[in-house]
């Protein structure tokens, strides 16, 4: 019988949409769902090439977990495949729907393994080496992805589809990044406006969330990686043509054209 993984990375390569994982293989709770996304990234590595470069954090907002019926933030990888610097042409046909999410995304400096203790924010701060403006673009196998429920979308790594990034901020600690505004705007009209403070209080939450998350399931992060906070701001769907830049302010700024 094929597994869970299978079915995603064949749904992901194939560029198929599944109504819902068979309720025989659908996981049940969120570490049976992460070891699903274990096994679809080894199949998308072993299509795509390339290598994990970093980690996702999904639903860090309140209006996130409304819109997909969860009550707690949950992580995926990302993907040198699926990796652009920024300004980037992304071709819009890859994906079912382009869900642009304006999000501050941190570069990490220093290993962090696991421990048996919980890392403390502070600590997490000083093994960043800087913010980068970020966009991630998230999509989904299901056809219905806010009905699905944690488990799928976790197993279907987060709803990861893309991500761009700009230019690397050393001295972020400058930064106020939890009140440092956010806008989104596409084809010249500010569409969307937020904050850091969105994404659980601060982007600085949702990375601690992630170490500590991480390292519970005996996984760290790496110097090198980048973590992806999450979305600052309402989300925007995409269309082909459009032109998106999401100015982070003194952080700077990415831009995006859909093709």
């Amino acid at each position: 019988m094929t597994n869970s993984s299978e079915l995603l990375a064949q749904a992901r390569i194939n560029h198929k949409r599944l109504l819902e994982l068979p309720p025989a293989i659908r996981p049940k709770t969120p570490a049976e769902a992460y070891v699903v996304q274990d096994g679809l990234v080894d199949q998308l590595l072993a299509h795509y090439g390339g290598n994990v470069i970093g980690y996702k954090v999904a639903c860090t907002n309140v209006t996130a977990q409304r819109q997909l019926n969860v009550d707690a933030p949950f992580c995926g990888r990302l993907l040198s495949a699926f990796f652009f610097d920024g300004p980037a042409q992304v071709d819009a046909s890859k994906f079912f729907m382009r869900v642009v999410e304006a999000e501050f995304a941190f570069e990490m400096e220093r290993d962090l393994p696991p421990t048996a203790a919980q890392r403390s924010r502070d600590e997490i701060a000083a093994a960043v080496k800087g913010v980068v403006p970020a966009i991630e673009i998230v999509d989904s196998r299901f056809d219905d992805w806010t009905t699905i429920g944690a488990g799928s979308l976790i197993a279907d790594n987060a709803c990861n589809a893309a991500w761009v990034k700009g230019a690397l901020v050393t001295d972020w600690q400058a930064f106020d990044l939890a009140a440092q505004a956010v806008r989104v705007t596409v084809n010249g009209k500010v569409l969307r406006e937020g904050s850091g403070c969105n994404v659980l209080g601060h982007p600085l939450n949702a990375l601690e969330w992630l170490v500590n998350s991480l390292s519970a399931r005996g996984l760290g992060l790496k110097a090198g990686q980048y973590v992806t906070t999450g979305v600052t701001t309402e989300v925007y769907m995409g269309e082909r043509g459009d032109r998106i830049t999401a100015d982070f302010g003194p952080v700077g700024s990415v831009d995006l054209e859909f093709v």
